[in-house]
């Protein structure tokens, strides 16, 4: 769920957003509580919090969406679609229909498109979705239910009223079947090795070529001359979108003897793609673990897939 909270904003009386006097803050969790400015928290919860999902060009098709009041009075909220896309700092950004690559948004019917949830209950919402009959690759949107802005502070000393609403949303990520090319690369490795002032640690640029997003999940084996495995580690499961770089690092908290081991790196994506490095690095002995930080070796790779 995305959630929107103006913590505060400027409104006219008939309840047009003026200007807004701090940047919103948001957070993707599958249920928060909202403290509001005014005395009570508002508890509000939607599922799901993220759909994935593939779809035919040209068939439409339906996604059912849950929005929970633990207040204890009825909120009215309304649908709307946004459009979901990263900067240049990999930073999620949002805009109107339209403004991003890939969008999804003006697929979006919500049904209805404004719902009453009662007081301590639940209200759902049928969104359809109408993609296009040529539709290729991946398209985004969150589909968000927000409701009408409260007052939480009145008009005084010359200051005008200040109000308040609440957005909840859902992440939307579908692509078309049969249409995704994936091509992911890796570069930038390096490693760490573990000593008595620092643990083991793998760090790794991946790059989403592809035509889709991923999630590539990160697996680590250290081998030994033999090719005995001696560790293994997971990393981080994070979400790329087409054409995202980002950086990943998976860490190994055991230690290892003085020696020459390899650092076997695999990422599996996609359909249960698969993408391997493997990386060479040593271990130095008592003598050498005392020296600066910068004498410790680092190993760099370069290594790209492309599936057929």
């Amino acid at each position: 769920m995305y959630l929107f909270a103006p913590r505060k904003c400027k409104w006219n009386k008939e309840g047009a957003r003026l200007h807004r006097i701090k940047e919103f803050s948001y957070l993707f969790w599958g249920f928060f509580c909202i403290p509001l400015l005014a005395q009570n928290k508002i508890q509000f919860g939607l599922t799901p919090a993220m759909v994935v999902q593939e779809f035919k060009p040209g068939e439409p098709f339906a996604i059912e969406l849950e929005v929970t009041n633990g207040n204890g009075a009825p909120v009215p909220m309304r649908g709307l679609a946004m459009d979901f896309w990263y900067d240049d700092k990999n930073k999620n950004v949002f805009g109107p229909p339209g403004t991003y690559p890939q969008s999804a948004s003006n697929w979006l019917e919500f049904v209805p498109p404004q719902v009453v949830v009662p007081a301590n209950g639940s209200a759902k919402i049928r969104l359809i979705v109408t993609p296009p009959l040529k539709a290729e690759g991946s398209f985004y949107s969150v589909a968000f239910l927000e409701s009408r802005p409260e007052l939480t502070e009145p008009a005084r000393d010359g200051r005008k009223a200040l109000f308040t609403n609440i957005r909840l949303g859902t992440l939307l990520l579908f692509a078309a079947e049969k249409t995704q090319k994936y091509v992911v690369e890796l570069s930038d490795v390096k490693i760490t090795p573990p000593s008595r002032d620092t643990s083991f640690n793998l760090e790794v640029q991946l790059s989403n070529l592809s035509n889709t997003h991923i999630f590539p999940r990160p697996a680590l084996l250290i081998l030994d001359k033999e090719s005995h495995v001696l560790a293994k580690a997971q990393g981080e499961i994070k979400r790329f979108m087409p054409g995202e770089r980002k950086g990943l690092s998976v860490p190994w908290s055991g230690g290892l003897k003085a020696g020459d081991y390899e650092a076997v790196l695999t990422f599996v994506y996609g359909d249960d793609k698969t993408i391997t490095k493997r990386v060479p690095f040593t271990v130095p002995n008592a003598d050498a673990m005392a020296q600066p930080p910068d004498a410790a070796r680092q190993e760099s790779a370069h290594a790209t897939a492309v599936p057929h």
